[in-house]
């Protein structure tokens, strides 16, 4: 039995899966304010703290974001529809998770 918790630790699945840690309003506020994440493929967002956001696929996009209670808001014109997440933080990765589980990672940039 130890020798298979060993090898369930040493997975890269399973150890990456633990790492994540869920963030408060005041962390996913410090964790996003005035920074940039990639999302890959060229694709990025940053996130004034004026509450203004940029988003970056293909073609510029730009919205609104807030952080209400415990989660990470956002507002992309013409909708007026507010979409929230949580937010988890493992090192440089910033995960996204909307209410049907739907989960997005974006990365500090190097």
């Amino acid at each position: 039995m130890r020798r298979f918790a060993l090898i369930l630790s040493l997975w890269p699945g399973v150890a990456a899966a633990t790492e994540f840690w869920p963030l408060t309003g005041d962390e996913i506020a410090e964790a996003l304010s005035g920074k940039k994440l990639t999302y890959g493929d060229g694709i990025w967002q940053t996130f004034d703290q004026s509450g203004v956001t940029h988003y970056f696929s293909g073609r510029p996009s730009t919205g609104k974001w807030a952080v209400q209670g415990d989660q990470y808001c956002s507002v992309w014109p013409p909708s007026d529809i507010w979409a929230c997440y949580d937010v988890l933080q493992s090192g440089v990765i910033i995960r996204f998770i909307d209410g049907a589980g739907e989960i997005t990672d974006g990365y500090y940039p190097e």
